[in-house]
């Protein structure tokens, strides 16, 4: 069993993306390991034709994954764009895990990603000793993906400067990254495209250009449309946490992980599941990610200061602590939900009193 904290997905899945590849007999675009509808149905799930089972990887509608891996077919960037924790960096890591068999080529956008971190850099010292040459030139995961005809991944993009953002116009639209100093330019090789992830809710964003806009196909990936896709969507990726981390609990009860979902759900919309009550909506985005967070903080609390049975105790500080982020709005908002939607529900008294006793 491997040691790692967190596997690359072509790691963690390469028995499917062997078995796939393996299967299909479609034909594939230039440097891609598998076809798209092979890409498809690694993202989605299903069963080959020999039996194999293929896990999906994202719940909900096929066509979305469909659209995005045809973008990629094309010459044109995709850009997934969404709430926080609609699981647009996962859909992006299995994109480029299935299409390039390599997952690692990545940027992580901040406030603080300079140009030299997407174009390329120097060595200094080499720099200063020999002047500008090939040797002295710091490769990125753009110039790497385009050299080897690979996907690159640029995360949280609008959290990038415009002026920085910018400089992947020329890569997009020329397929080239000139190099003045050298005075010459990598061309990109069949097989290379950038998937970029964005979310809508995000405080102190950079938009982007219209003429970057143009360079997009943009997929607007939703919350789960249905109780019952969130609840898969959360036992699946628990799951997958007990695993890697050999957590000394018993599976959580699917009882445990609806009443986190149905409390999410219910904040995040502003109306009960009945739809005979209105609450108000907290400031947070109550996303499918927190969800399993929490569940998965419930769990080693369990296995480690419980008696491994995950309970409403174990799961009480990661919901408050999920929903309250504003110390002053959101804790009234809690309170009022608190008291007026779970209270009264008498199968849920366990976790009313927990709840209510951290807060």
């Amino acid at each position: 069993m491997s040691t790692l904290l967190r596997e690359h997905a072509e790691q963690l899945y390469a028995q499917e993306l062997e078995e796939i590849s393996r299967q299909e007999t479609g034909r594939r675009p230039a440097s891609w390991k598998l076809t798209p509808q092979g890409v498809v149905t690694y993202l989605t799930g299903g069963k080959l034709k020999n039996g194999f089972e293929v896990s999906p990887k994202y719940i909900g509608n096929k066509r979305l994954m469909e659209i995005a891996v045809a973008t990629l077919t094309t010459d044109r960037a995709l850009l997934l764009y969404g709430l926080p924790g609609t699981a647009k960096s996962w859909v992006s890591e299995h994109l480029a895990a299935a299409i390039s068999g390599d997952s690692t080529m990545i940027i992580q956008g901040t406030a603080g990603t300079s140009e030299e971190a997407v174009r390329y850099g120097w060595n200094y010292a080499r720099l200063l000793a020999e002047g500008p040459t090939p040797a002295a030139l710091v490769e990125t995961p753009v110039m790497r993906a385009m050299k080897d005809g690979k996907i690159v991944r640029i995360e949280e993009l609008t959290r990038i400067g415009a002026d920085v953002q910018d400089t992947l116009i020329t890569i997009l639209s020329e397929k080239t990254l000139p190099v003045p100093e050298l005075n010459q330019e990598i061309q990109a090789v069949r097989g290379f495209n950038v998937i970029a992830t964005a979310n809508n809710r995000d405080k102190g964003v950079n938009e982007l250009s219209s003429a970057l806009k143009r360079r997009f196909n943009t997929v607007i990936l939703p919350v789960p449309d249905t109780m019952e896709e969130e609840i898969s969507i959360v036992k699946r990726r628990v799951e997958s946490f007990e695993k890697v981390m050999e957590l000394p609990a018993e599976p959580p009860a699917l009882q445990e992980i609806r009443r986190i979902v149905t409390i999410f759900r219910e904040l995040r919309s502003g109306t009960t599941l009945d739809g005979k009550s209105k609450i108000k909506v907290p400031s947070g985005t109550l996303s499918t990610a927190e969800a399993i967070s929490v569940v998965n903080n419930g769990l080693a609390m369990a296995a480690y200061f419980g008696d491994g049975q995950l309970k409403a105790a174990d799961l009480a500080a990661g919901i408050i602590g999920a929903i309250i982020k504003d110390p002053v709005q959101d804790k009234v908002v809690w309170q009022e939900y608190l008291e007026t939607v779970i209270k009264p529900r008498d199968e849920w008294k366990d976790i009313y009193r927990a709840c209510r006793d951290l807060s």
